[in-house]
């Protein structure tokens, strides 16, 4: 274990004995370093690991302090959660979050949002403007948010008047309302494998008929990707080109050129599920720009860089499909909430939010560097990601399961995500490796339950 773990573990203790109790601060990085013999670094590491976990606080100006309320016990009633083995049980813990250790979680810690103080930014909506908020608002969206996400979308090279843009109620909102649009019953729809797994339920909801694509380092398989187009005729295909959830990788220019080729030889619409574009670097490539939204559908998303609560997506494409998926829209949820649309314009207009959004590439980075040294630290070198988010690919040594290995992490109170949710072909390649979230990558307790499983 390493030192930083240590130290995590015995302040921990300490918590769990009552020795640190409820709303305590806790010692200075300095104080720290000098009581436990060991560099600033090495406690700011322990203590952001305990943030991340939920145990610790980070107050500006103040200090560190032991979180007011404890961490739900671990489950008892296992019948679901303990497998994991679909996407409705994983998709369900994301959400209950019901385990101690989460290495295997979709989302940041709610600690890396704590900058944009969005307590603050609700309480101020009393501005004069209350009104606006108890009616239905546009369908399509709050208007000022929509020319602000269409001068983001321009400075991605991605031209998109404001009528271009329909909000929704985050990504996988977009995602249902581009289904209910292109899909009938008995259809073949492409989908990268391994990929979203939300994504594959909803398609099966739809029943439509999956077809799975390679993903791999470079990006999409063309090869398999022209042969499938050929053999199963599809209209759609739903990737995500940066930040690949769940294997953190990027598609490199030439397979996006490529692909578009491809696509637009063979009358197949490509979606791209952009939803880290907020946190990628600037002048990254997007299927969007390259394609001028002629072939692509493009969805972006704030839920994963501002608050998982705050549902709030959208989707870009042509004057067209926007006027259709705005009425599919009004016909299933009438219209997205204005007031969540307002707090987030207001946060883009005032700067707040691009501010949030370096402080969090910062922590996605530190997170991210942290986490490969603590894997290949037990034992773990075949790790692939990340191109910009959250997400770490390990491949474990061959025999090793990762759907056995969840069922046994469980029973530790660790979630793990086993590659094989990810993966149209579970018991191939996908079946040793498993998504790591990097925020919970160095939770002592799942690098020790790695150590020993792998040992």
């Amino acid at each position: 274990m390493t030192k930083s773990g240590q130290i995590a573990e015995a302040l921990l203790k300490a918590m769990e004995e009552g020795r640190l109790a409820p709303g305590a601060k806790v010692a200075s990085i300095r104080e720290a370093a000098r009581q436990f013999g060991v560099a600033k670094n090495t406690i700011i590491d322990a203590y952001d690991q305990l943030v991340a976990i939920g145990r610790l606080q980070a107050r500006h100006g103040a200090g560190f302090f032991v979180s007011q309320t404890r961490p739900q016990a671990t489950v008892e009633e296992r019948e679901n959660l303990s497998e994991a083995i679909d996407s409705v049980s994983l998709l369900r813990e994301q959400l209950v979050g019901s385990f101690a250790v989460r290495a295997g979680d979709g989302r940041a810690p709610a600690a890396w949002m704590g900058g944009l103080d969005l307590s603050r930014a609700l309480k101020r909506r009393g501005t004069g403007q209350e009104e606006a908020h108890f009616e239905y608002g546009m369908p399509q969206g709050f208007e000022p948010l929509r020319d602000a996400i269409a001068r983001v979308l321009a400075g991605r090279s991605i031209l998109a008047a404001p009528e271009q843009v329909l909000l929704t109620f985050g990504a996988n909102h977009a995602f249902d309302l581009i289904i209910r649009h292109f899909v009938d019953a008995g259809d073949s729809v492409l989908v990268e494998t391994p990929g979203y797994y939300p994504l594959f339920g909803k398609l099966r909801l739809a029943r439509a008929k999956l077809v799975g694509v390679s993903r791999t380092s470079e990006g999409v398989d063309l090869e398999e990707f022209e042969r499938k187009v050929r053999q199963y005729r599809p209209r759609l295909f739903f990737l995500q080109p940066n930040a690949h959830n769940p294997t953190g990788t990027s598609m490199s220019l030439s397979n996006m050129h490529q692909l578009l080729k491809i696509a637009e030889q063979h009358g197949v619409v490509l979606v791209e599920d952009d939803v880290f574009a907020d946190l990628l670097p600037q002048g990254s490539a997007h299927l969007a720009a390259l394609d001028g939204l002629e072939n692509v559908i493009y969805v972006g998303t704030f839920s994963k860089t501002l608050s998982t609560g705050l549902r709030s997506g959208y989707i870009a494409g042509s004057r067209a499909l926007i006027r259709s998926l705005t009425d599919i829209k009004m016909l299933t949820v009438v219209n997205s909430s204005t007031f969540i649309e307002s707090v987030i314009h207001e946060l883009i207009v005032k700067g707040r939010y691009r501010r949030h959004l370096v402080q969090l590439r910062e922590r996605v980075a530190k997170a991210s560097a942290s986490a490969r040294r603590a894997l290949r630290d037990v034992g773990i070198e075949d790790i692939s990601g990340p191109g910009g988010g959250y997400y770490l690919w390990a491949r474990l040594p061959a025999g090793i399961n990762t759907l056995e290995l969840a069922k046994r992490a469980t029973e530790e109170g660790i979630f793990i995500a086993p590659g094989a949710i990810f993966s149209l072909r579970p018991d191939g390649i996908d079946g040793t490796a498993m998504r790591i979230n990097v925020a919970y990558a160095n939770d002592f307790r799942f690098l020790e339950f790695l150590k020993r499983a792998l040992g």
